[in-house]
Order: structure tokens, then C-alpha cells, then sequence
């Protein structure tokens, strides 16, 4: 998932490899009650969020410390029962089908020569992990990596003949109980007496990380999820649809459980980390990339008018590209659609617009986002600043210079009030339902909002979304790490105490891990 973050380097070692730890024994007096609940049968839905996944893969010690199951702990203190996980083969987290590896192993935090520290794959291991191998069904954790809120209610999402079209999902076919059996339906036959569901995220997650690549079914009106693609937006009234369906299922029985919305995916590190205005440039640099956007609009304004644009008109167009650069930090270059307004196709970013973490920023060193000074390229410019006239092909030259980031690598505006759209939208339909149903009800997007602008404290420090040192998120930028999986434990554990009067202990964060060192996997 990460090309090259040169820039990312951190003195890793000395601030992950040593955790703290802390004596926080849990009363075992009996204290500890249910209340209104009752944890006998504990059924986890949702997506990677629920499964553990983290590091760009799913691997045992990330499935031993997903929220599920650290709830699971505390509520085997007040008659919790067994809580059962379709655990991978091993820490190396990629799969196999057939014998053919088709799912990529972890990151884990690895250090060059240099003694730099960048995300990397881990190479130290094959994975043993064979899709094919059923584990059988009635798993207590249904959560299903990449799965999107209708993926849930899909017949045949679990069956294996259908990973090589991208019909099924190669996790569930791990646990389904047959081909053509859905998420939903396993976990109701389970009879769960207590539930959670988070699920959602990936309805714009895909959208926003494929940096817009995609449709958004709000805008089109499509209500057929089997038409859309891997990066669309889930159309607003599937997911309601939907959603109501998964809970009158798990509560049809009496179950009582806790739902939790979704938080704004763009807070994450995966949007966070890679400034927009990395456009670093000392003074003689930011004077001559304004000296080329200057004879930019001048070349502009001359092919407008060759072409028969009245001169005025021409110039009030060409002057979009007359770009200030100053010394210091500068928003870079976005391509954008080409029309009559705006013939070159691109335009300086916006403050509020994101970069992905996936960006090449070795690219970005060499111009991308700017401009690519050749040495054809000076030679012309220099032309223009003694006076001269470029010929077609020079002025050809100097445009095609302009190095403006691809779509796919950034989130604009439009693609932001997109997401946010749907987001509120499914959030409406969580809170709504939750409250008809008499569920407690977390908001997870309020403390993961925390963990983005501040952090959260905990005894013995702070974790924060700062990517590979902030100790809430995971080296895809994405998933929680196992402490930030103990961040959503102790909320949703409040809002179980509120709504049901339950007395649980919460978990302290300090007592779980970061990011993992190339050399800790085992």
C-alpha cells in the first residue's frame, strides 16, 4: 500500500519498542453484572474494523486484540461465554488459495541502511494461511475484511468458486456454513444473546481511498448494489434498507446489542500524513516557477487567441494559470477535467483537499504536483525572458512540463462533500435504528475525531492518529492498532453500562500494543 515515504523516516525504535506496562488488576469479587444484557452468546458483525485486520492484512495477534474480543474478556467477568474467532494460520498474514499466494502479507515497520524507518512488507515468513481449508461456521466473530453493508445480506459472499471473479470474499469462504450462505444468516443461527454491528465503512471507505475513482450511487440513483463497482458509494437507501434488515434479524429473538456509527474515514493517517502543501521551495526556486506559470498564461493566451478568442476573453482565461509561488510551504498542482474554461486541465489544490498516503513522494521530489524543469525547458524559458517568441512546439513544450497529480492519488472538494454526504446519511440510519430498537449506541466517530485532533490519554500517555507514532493506527493507515482497538473497547463499554446497566471494567490502553518491528513478527 506505500509506495516510497522517504520523508516519513522516525526514530521508530526508541518510540515503539518500548511499551509501557502497568499493574491494572481487574476485581474479581464479583462485582461485575450484566444488568439488562446478557453475554452468554456474544456475536461480532462487521468488516476489517470487527475482524482485527491491521497492517494491511489479517494475522492472528491482530485478530487476538480486535476490540470483539477484548470485549469479550470483559464480559466473560459478568457471564460472558465463549468467544470463538476464525483465527488465520499465523502472524505472516497473507493466504493462499490452492496453494497460490493471493493475499499479500503484513507491514511491519522496517529500517534501511540508513537506519531509516518506513512501512514495508514482511518478507520473513510465507503465509500458511489456505482459503481453501473450511474452519466450519458459528464463529462469534462474523467479521468479514472488505465486506460492505450489503455484502453482509449477499448469498454465495462466502463461496470459494467465486474469489477468482471477485464474487466472494475470500475470508468468509474461510467460515460460511455453505456457498450460498450470507454473513447475516450465520450469525443469526447462532441465536447471539448479545450482538454488535459496525459496518459501513467500506460503503465509502473504497471510494475514498481509490482517491474518488468511482461512482457515487447518491448521485446516480442506483439501488442495485450487484451493479456496483469495488469503489463506489453505496447509495444511501440500500444501506438503510439493509442495515434495518440486519437488525430485525439479530434482535428477532430478544437480543439485546450495541451499534456504532461511522467515523469521518478522511481523519485517518491514510489521508492525513502527506501534506498537500509539501511544495517546499526556497525564494529563487518560488520566483522561477512563478516566472514559468507567467509565460504559461502568456502562451495560453496566445493559442486562445490564434484559435479566435476574442483577445479579452482569451486573457481572463489564461489568467487561472498565473500561480504565486513563495518561499516555503505551497499547495500543489491538481489535475482536474479539461473544458473551454479551463483548456490545460489543472488548478492549485484548496487547503481542505487530501493527498493519499499511497502517493509516490519520489515523484513528488522530481516535480509531480509542479512542474518537470527540463533542460529544453530552461532553454525555452529563457527565450521568452529575453523577449522572444516561442514557436508552437516550445509553447508545447513548457505546458507539457506541468506535472499536475492524477486524480487517483488526491481527494478533491467535490469527491470530500461526496463522502461526508453518505456518511451522514448512514450515521442518521445507525443512530435512528438503534434508538427504535432500544440499542446502546457508540459513537465512535466522536472519539476517533479526538484521536485526530489532540488525542486521547490514557494512564501512562496519549494516543493519537499521527501516523506510525501516534500508537492509535496501524501501518496501512487505515485499522487500529491493538491499543487503538482499546480505545473503541472502553467506549463501547460505556455506552453497554448506560443503556443496560452493566458494571464492566474498562481496559487501559497502556497494556496494548503499537506497530510491529520487522524483527518482532513471529
Amino acid at each position: 500500500m506505500i509506495k516510497n515515504i522517504k520523508y516519513l523516516a522516525v526514530l521508530a525504535l526508541g518510540l515503539v519498542a518500548c511499551e509501557p506496562e502497568f499493574d491494572n488488576p481487574i476485581d474479581e469479587s464479583g462485582i461485575y453484572t450484566s444488568g439488562e444484557a446478557d453475554f452468554s452468546n456474544y456475536v461480532a458483525l462487521g468488516n476489517s474494523l470487527t475482524a482485527g485486520f491491521a497492517d494491511g492484512a489479517l494475522y492472528i495477534t491482530g485478530q487476538e486484540n480486535s476490540y470483539p474480543n477484548i470485549l469479550s474478556q470483559q464480559f466473560a467477568l459478568a457471564g460472558g461465554g465463549e468467544f470463538t474467532q476464525p483465527l488465520m494460520a499465523d502472524n505472516a498474514g497473507g493466504a493462499l488459495l490452492g496453494g497460490t499466494q493471493i493475499l499479500d502479507n503484513r507491514f511491519v515497520l522496517a529500517f534501511d541502511a540508513q537506519g531509516n524507518a518506513a512501512p514495508a512488507i514482511y518478507t520473513g515468513a510465507a503465509p500458511t494461511t489456505e482459503i481453501s481449508n473450511s474452519l466450519g461456521s458459528s464463529f462469534n466473530n462474523m467479521g468479514v475484511p472488505g465486506a460492505k453493508s450489503f455484502h453482509l445480506t449477499a448469498p454465495g459472499y462466502g463461496n470459494i468458486a467465486g474469489i477468482a471473479t471477485g464474487q466472494a470474499n475470500p475470508y468468509f469462504a474461510r467460515f460460511a456454513s455453505a456457498a450460498d450462505a450470507t454473513v447475516i444468516g450465520d450469525a443469526v443461527a447462532q441465536d447471539p444473546t448479545f450482538f454488535s454491528l459496525w459496518i459501513g465503512n467500506n460503503d465509502i471507505l473504497s471510494y475514498a481511498t481509490s482517491g474518488g475513482v468511482g461512482e457515487d450511487h447518491n448521485v446516480t440513483g442506483n439501488v442495485d448494489p450487484t451493479t456496483y463497482g469495488g469503489n463506489d458509494i453505496t447509495n444511501n437507501n440500500v444501506f438503510a434498507s439493509v442495515y434495518s434488515t440486519m437488525i430485525a434479524g439479530l434482535t428477532a429473538n430478544g437480543a439485546k446489542g450495541v451499534v456504532l456509527n461511522l467515523p469521518d474515514v478522511t481523519s485517518i493517517p491514510f489521508f492525513t500524513t502527506v501534506p498537500n502543501n509539501a511544495l517546499v521551495l526556497d525564494a529563487a526556486t518560488a520566483g522561477s516557477l512563478t516566472g514559468f506559470f507567467q509565460a504559461v498564461t502568456g502562451i495560453v493566451t496566445a493559442q486562445l487567441a490564434g484559435a479566435g478568442v476574442p483577445l479579452a476573453q482569451a486573457q481572463q482565461i489564461a489568467s487561472q494559470y498565473l500561480i504565486q509561488f513563495n518561499e516555503g510551504a505551497n499547495l500543489f498542482l491538481l489535475k482536474t477535467e479539461v473544458t473551454t474554461t479551463n483548456p490545460l486541465g489543472f488548478r492549485q489544490m484548496t487547503a481542505d483537499e487530501l493527498l493519499l498516503l499511497t502517493i509516490d513522494s519520489g515523484a513528488l521530489a522530481q516535480g509531480y504536483g509542479s512542474v518537470v524543469l527540463t533542460p529544453e525547458v530552461l532553454q525555452i524559458l529563457g527565450i521568452l525572458q529575453a523577449g522572444g517568441t516561442p514557436t508552437p512546439e516550445q509553447g508545447a513544450a513548457v505546458i507539457n512540463a506541468i506535472s499536475a497529480i492524477e486524480d487517483g492519488d488526491v481527494l478533491d472538494s467535490d469527491e470530500l462533500a461526496a463522502i461526508a454526504t453518505a456518511r451522514s446519511a448512514y450515521n442518521a440510519t445507525v443512530r435512528g435504528l438503534a434508538t427504535a430498537n432500544g440499542l446502546a449506541f457508540y459513537d465512535a466517530a466522536r472519539d476517533l475525531a479526538t484521536v485526530a485532533n489532540g488525542g486521547i490519554a490514557f494512564d501512562g500517555g496519549i494516543v493519537t492518529s499521527d501516523f506510525v507514532t501516534g500508537g492509535g493506527f496501524s501501518l496501512d493507515g487505515v485499522h487500529p492498532t491493538p491499543r487503538g482497538h482499546a480505545i473503541i473497547t472502553n467506549g463501547i463499554l460505556k455506552q453497554i453500562e448506560s443503556t443496560y446497566g452493566a458494571n464492566l471494567p474498562v481496559v487501559n490502553p497502556g497494556d496494548y500494543g503499537t506497530i510491529t518491528l520487522d524483527n518482532d513478527v513471529n
